[in-house]
């Protein structure tokens, strides 16, 4: 069951990804417009309003793939020179402080969407944007995470309780230079 979960996330974070992959070379395709459209004086206007707002929606969804991919960075000192459950402990501490902490942030992001609905707030810009437009994928690219995170550290310690300790190090593990090497 573990792994069947792990799997899910993992092809799941895929697709959102490429998904996220395309909106980006969107907004590239966008810019260069803009940027080509400016040569001969005229231009589209809110490009760079609108490439910091898929910045951050394409930020707050790709950190759960990044968690699946094993991106994230750690110091992995001391968990190099543990044995198999030492490491296990090491991630699953790791991972539970990281799902924790991307919990905090989620809660805290909707009072920000929140105020944005209830207000019917905008940008302070020329293009005056529904700032709920851009907070809500972004919130939902957030709660994603924390989610992903919480399943893949239940995943792992489910593992690990069945003494699992390779699935859990190619689940939640970390890569060192020794190991890239290889």
């Amino acid at each position: 069951m573990p792994d069947k979960i792990l799997a899910t996330l993992r092809q799941a974070n895929g697709v959102i990804a490429i998904l996220i992959g395309v909106v980006l070379l969107a907004c590239v395709a966008f810019v260069l417009a803009d940027v080509l459209l400016r040569q001969i004086g005229a231009s589209l206007g809110g490009t760079d309003e609108i490439s910091g707002y898929v910045m951050a929606v394409a930020t707050s969804w790709g950190m759960a793939y990044t968690l699946s991919e094993m991106g994230h960075v750690r110091i992995d000192l001391l968990r190099s020179r543990a044995g198999a459950r030492g490491r296990a402990g090491f991630d699953l501490v790791s991972l539970a402080i990281l799902a924790s902490t991307v919990t905090l942030i989620a809660v805290k992001c909707w009072p920000v969407l929140e105020r944005s609905l209830v207000n019917g707030s905008r940008a302070n810009t020329p293009l005056e944007t529904p700032l709920a437009l851009v907070q809500l994928p972004w919130f939902a690219g957030w709660i994603w995470f924390a989610v992903s995170a919480w399943a893949t550290l239940l995943a792992a310690g489910a593992l690990v309780m069945r003494g699992d300790f390779a699935g859990s190090d190619a689940a939640i593990g970390t890569f060192g230079e020794a190991e890239q090497a290889r």
